[in-house]
C-alpha cells in the first residue's frame, strides 16, 4: 500500500515510491537527495502540520507539507 510522505507518522521510517509532479518542483525534490528507494525518517511535524521535518541520506531537511504530498512511500 503506498501513501504519501505526508501521511507518515512521526518517528517512522518510509521508503520512496515514487515522486510525482514534474518540471522544477520535482527536478528541486530530487536535488534534495529525494529519489526513489531512499528511506527517510520522519522527525517532527509542525503544529500546524507545515513544515515536515525529515532525516534523508544522513542530513536534516524541512519540507513543505505541498512538497511531501507529491513523495510517494511505502
Amino acid at each position: 500500500m503506498s501513501s504519501s510522505l505526508k501521511e507518515a507518522k512521526i518517528g517512522q521510517t518510509v521508503k520512496v515510491r515514487k515522486i510525482n509532479g514534474e518540471g522544477a518542483v520535482k527536478r528541486r525534490i530530487m536535488d534534495m537527495g529525494i529519489t526513489k528507494g531512499v528511506e527517510i525518517f520522519v522527525r517532527k511535524v509542525a503544529p500546524l502540520g507545515d513544515p515536515v521535518e525529515i532525516t534523508v541520506r544522513g542530513y536534516e531537511l524541512s519540507l513543505r507539507k505541498s512538497d511531501a504530498e507529491m513523495i510517494e512511500t511505502e
